[in-house]
C-alpha cells in the first residue's frame, strides 16, 4: 500500500479507522467525498457509526452533519443514519434508512442544487466545515492527491476544511490518473471571472486536488469497491420513452434546430435514461457528446461503439460489470473520459453556454407542465433535487421522463396540480412517457393541458383530465391557468385514503 503514498513525509500519518473515526468530534460537520455511490470513504464512517453507537449506549449524544457531493452507499448514509448518528444531511441521498429518518423527522435535510453546494460553502452561508474526509487512489511525491472515480465537492471540502482526513483506496485503478481535470480558478463575488470552457472536451485545470500537508492529520488505507447497483433490463416502457425521444431527436435534427451530432448530452441517474443513451447506440447520430453529472453504462457503451467522441462528467455511476470493463480497458477509455469538480459540471452558465439536451427524471407532471421530481404526496423527500434543476434551468432543450402510471395503474404520474414543484412550467420544454411525448415549447397554459392529456396522460385517467381542464375553464377565477382549487389535489387525497386515484 505504501506505494499509493509517494510523499514520505505523509507515512508517518497513517493510523487505522478507528484511530480516525477518534478525531471526529461530536457536533462536528464533515465533507465526505461520494457521488452517486461513487468515490466514498468506505471505512471511517463505519468505524465513527460504531462509537456513534458506543456512545449512546453510554447515554451520550453523538451526531455530526454530513455534507456529501451527492448519494453515498449503505457504507456512509445507511450506516451512519442507522445509529441516528446524522444531525444534518445535505445536498442529496439515496438510501432508504436515511430517506426513513428524514421523513419521521429525525434527521434534518437540506436539499440544494448541487450547483449551489460549493459557493454556498465558500461564502460561509452553511456555517464551518470542521473535517474533510475523502477518498483518493493515491498521493503524488509532491503531495497532489490522485482523484478516485468521482471529485464531487471534494475541491470544496479541501480548500474550507480545518482538518482533512484521507482514504487511499488501492481498489481505485491506479490508471484513473491523469483522467480528472481540477478547475482552479474559483472566486467570490465579485472578483470571479468568465470559466474557459467552450467545448465538453476542453481542460482547463490539473488531474490533481491539492491540501495543505499540515491539514492532513489522519491517512487510512482501503482496498474496497464502490458500491453501485445494477441496472436492470430497460423495460417495455422504458424502450418505448427512449423511442420517443430519439423520433423527435431526429425531427429536430431535420428541421435544422440541432446538429446532425446533436449537442451535449445530459443524462439523470436510471432505468429510463440509462434506455435513452442505449437507443442512441442504434440510432443515427454519430460523433456525440456529453456534458453531465454522471458516466453510465449506456455512456460508456457508447464510447466503445465509436458514437460517443468524449463524455465529461463529475462522477462515474456503473454497474459492477462495467466498472470492471472501464478498469481493465482504461486506455481504450481514457482519452474519451473527464471527472470534473461538480461546480463545473453542474455550473448553469457553462450548461447554457454548451446548450445541453437534459434528459431527467420525474415523479408527477402536471397537465400544465409543472415537474415534481423529490416529493411523495407533498410532503416525504424521496431523494433529493440533484442537478437536474442545474440543467433544466440551463439547457437547450429540457427533458422530463416517467412512466404515465405507477403502483401498477394505481397512481397517475400525470396529475392536475402536483403536490410540490421543483421544476416550474418555465423551465420544462418537453414531457416524456411511454404514452408519447409532448412538446410544450410555445404553448400557452391551456394549450400545454390538451398536449400533455393526449400524448402523456394514460388512457384511463385521460377522461378525468379532459373533464378536469373543462370544469376549471368555466368555473375557476382566472382563465390564464385554470384550476379548480378544492379538487386540485382531490386525486392525492383519494389515493392516501383507498391506495388509488382511481375513481377520484
Amino acid at each position: 500500500m505504501t506505494t499509493r503514498i509517494r510523499n514520505r513525509a505523509l507515512l508517518d500519518r497513517r493510523v487505522s479507522a478507528e484511530e480516525a473515526a477518534a478525531m471526529i468530534r461530536p457536533g462536528d460537520t464533515v465533507g465526505m467525498s461520494g457521488f452517486t455511490g461513487a468515490g466514498y470513504p468506505k471505512a471511517i464512517p463505519v468505524a465513527l457509526a460504531k462509537r456513534i453507537m458506543d456512545a449512546s449506549l453510554r447515554g451520550e449524544k453523538f451526531r455530526v452533519g454530513i455534507w456529501t457531493g451527492a448519494s453515498t452507499a449503505p457504507e456512509l448514509d445507511g450506516a451512519l443514519a442507522m445509529v441516528d448518528g446524522v444531525e444534518l444531511r445535505l445536498p442529496y441521498q439515496s438510501d432508504p434508512t436515511c430517506r426513513k429518518k428524514i421523513n419521521a423527522g429525525d434527521m434534518e435535510y437540506l436539499d440544494i442544487h448541487l450547483s449551489h453546494v460549493g459557493a454556498f460553502v465558500r461564502q460561509g452561508f452553511l456555517g464551518k466545515l470542521d473535517v474533510a474526509l475523502v477518498e483518493v487512489t493515491g498521493i503524488r511525491e509532491d503531495g497532489a492527491l490522485i482523484p478516485a472515480s468521482s471529485i464531487g465537492n471534494n475541491k470544496v471540502w479541501l480548500d474550507s476544511a480545518e482538518r482533512v482526513i484521507l482514504e487511499v483506496n488501492s481498489w481505485q485503478s491506479e490508471s484513473l490518473e491523469g483522467v480528472h481535470d481540477v478547475y482552479q480558478g474559483f472566486a467570490l463575488p465579485p472578483n470571479r471571472k468568465p470559466i474557459p470552457l467552450v467545448g465538453p472536451a476542453d481542460r482547463i485545470g490539473t488531474p490533481y486536488l491539492q491540501c495543505p500537508l499540515e491539514k492532513i492529520v489522519a491517512i487510512v488505507e482501503t482496498n474496497a469497491p464502490d458500491r453501485n447497483a445494477p441496472f436492470s433490463a430497460p423495460d417495455e416502457a422504458s424502450k418505448r420513452i427512449a423511442g420517443h425521444i430519439l423520433e423527435f431527436l431526429g425531427d429536430e435534427v431535420k428541421k435544422g434546430r440541432l446538429p446532425k451530432n446533436l449537442l451535449p448530452l445530459q443524462s439523470g441517474v436510471g432505468n429510463i435514461a440509462n434506455a435513452v443513451l442505449f437507443g442512441l447506440e442504434d440510432g443515427p447520430f454519430t460523433d456525440l457528446t456529453a456534458y453531465t453529472e454522471v458516466l453510465q453504462d449506456g455512456m460508456l457503451s457508447l464510447i466503445a461503439s465509436g458514437k460517443l467522441r468524449v463524455a465529461s462528467a463529475t462522477a462515474f455511476s456503473l454497474s459492477p460489470q462495467k466498472v470492471e470493463e472501464l478498469n481493465s480497458q482504461m486506455d481504450r477509455y481514457r482519452d474519451s473520459l473527464i471527472l470534473r469538480p461538480q461546480e463545473i459540471s453542474n455550473h448553469p452558465e457553462l450548461i447554457r453556454r454548451l446548450g445541453c439536451l437534459a434528459m431527467n427524471g420525474m415523479i408527477e407532471a402536471d397537465i400544465y407542465g409543472n415537474v415534481n421530481s423529490t416529493h411523495v404526496n407533498g410532503t416525504a423527500i424521496m431523494n433529493g433535487i440533484g442537478g437536474s434543476g442545474d440543467f433544466a434551468r440551463n439547457a437547450y432543450i429540457s427533458f422530463f421522463m416517467t412512466p404515465s402510471t405507477a403502483k401498477k395503474g394505481a397512481v397517475s404520474c400525470i396529475v392536475p396540480m402536483v403536490t410540490h414543484v421543483d421544476h416550474t412550467e418555465h423551465d420544462v420544454h418537453v414531457l416524456v412517457t411511454e404514452q408519447g411525448l409532448a412538446d410544450l415549447r410555445g404553448l400557452s397554459p391551456k394549450q400545454r393541458a390538451e398536449r400533455v392529456i393526449e400524448k402523456c396522460a394514460h388512457p384511463d385517467y385521460r377522461p378525468a383530465l379532459r373533464d378536469y381542464v373543462r370544469r376549471a375553464g368555466t368555473a375557476s377565477f382566472g382563465r390564464h391557468t385554470p384550476h379548480l382549487l378544492d379538487e386540485a389535489f382531490a386525486w392525492h387525497r383519494h389515493l392516501l385514503r383507498t391506495g388509488t386515484m382511481k375513481g377520484a
